[in-house]
């Protein structure tokens, strides 16, 4: 029985299903969740929930839930932890329970699907393929298998996800990223997809990703930069994607204070980093962190500090203690471009 068919005989059995997004849910995410709900239905689920928490303040992912009219719900713990015996639980694009979502740690779940990097994954059924370039890849295989009618709104979701996730098929594609977005071409809104790929900006993203180009801290082939305090967690990794593109850079590390955390986001193409393990390493002690060698991010909690009224002297501070671990990791010297 391949991974599909067993997928769908254990949804078979089920009366319910309840899929949870990581924090902050990207494209990747949301299109795999959509599609994993389609398939629930095609085996006979009609109680499905999708259920997110933080934020979902990226233009684009703003856009895709509306265009796409997608049903989302804050995250509940009573939705996860007091379920009914015959009711589903799957993480789609993350894997285990307390790791970049509101799960509590060992919670028991039924269903992982991940392309991530991870250890020691708990499910009854698992597919985790660190080699794909994007989770919904492997939900286009899925529908595929099944051969469940592959509606517009759901091919245009899974093609701008994997286009998005491996931005443009120059970040971790393989073959069979190029296999899935040959299927999805044609059944897609073409339209829909070039309105996706360019939704406006917000003042507050723009005022952020400036602030990261005037911090830029350049050591050789490496940049570290901050945005201060803002309230748009996703303009940080696009000032890493803009600010990796500098001539002579590399490894581009920008981080920022978002309510009561320091958030961070990576990008490399150095092929002696991997940018993943570089911030876990960095940071597992004091927050979470991880990724791919090419992308990836981390949380630290501010701690004692987050009622901390001297706002810049906040921000100095975390810029100092936040450099000084990436210069560490980096094993950079004190040369500065």
């Amino acid at each position: 029985m391949s991974g599909s068919e067993s997928l769908q005989a254990m949804l078979a059995d089920g009366e319910e299903l309840t899929i949870v997004c990581h924090n902050n849910p990207d494209p990747d995410c949301l299109a795999s969740a959509f599609a994993l709900g389609r398939i629930a239905a095609n085996a006979g689920i009609d109680e499905r929930r999708i259920l997110y928490s933080g934020d979902i303040s990226h233009q684009q992912n703003r856009a895709f839930i509306n265009l796409l009219e997608m049903n989302l719900t804050a995250f509940d713990t009573d939705a996860v932890m007091n379920r009914p015996e015959d009711s589903l639980v799957a993480f789609v694009d993350h894997s285990s329970p307390g790791a970049n979502n509101e799960v509590p740690e060992g919670t028991p779940i039924d269903i992982v699907i991940d392309h991530h990097p991870a250890d020691d994954i708990e499910a009854r059924f698992v597919d985790h393929r660190e080699s794909i370039g994007a989770t919904a890849t492997i939900l286009t295989e899925y529908v595929r298998e099944l051969d469940i009618q592959m509606q517009t709104s759901l091919a245009t979701a899974l093609l701008f996800a994997i286009r998005r996730e491996t931005l443009g098929f120059l970040r971790g594609a393989t073959e069979d990223e190029y296999a899935a977005a040959g299927h999805l071409h044609s059944l897609a809104d073409r339209d829909l997809l070039r309105t996706l790929a360019t939704p406006s900006v917000s003042g507050a993203t723009v005022d952020a990703i400036a602030e990261a180009i005037r911090t830029r801290d350049v050591r050789g082939s490496v940049l570290i930069s901050h945005v201060g305090r803002t309230s748009e967690r996703d303009a940080l990794p696009q000032a890493a994607d803009y600010l990796a593109t500098l001539e002579g850079i590399q490894t581009a590390v920008v981080f920022g204070i978002i309510d009561d955390s320091i958030h961070m986001s990576a990008r490399s193409t150095d092929p002696r980093i991997h940018v993943g393990s570089l911030l876990r390493e960095a940071f597992s002690n004091v927050g979470s962190a991880g990724g791919h060698r090419e992308m990836a991010g981390g949380e630290v909690p501010l701690g004692v500090f987050a009622g901390y009224e001297d706002e810049e002297r906040l921000v100095s501070m975390v810029v100092q203690v936040i450099t000084d671990r990436l210069v560490a990791a980096l094993n950079l010297s004190e040369d500065r471009g």
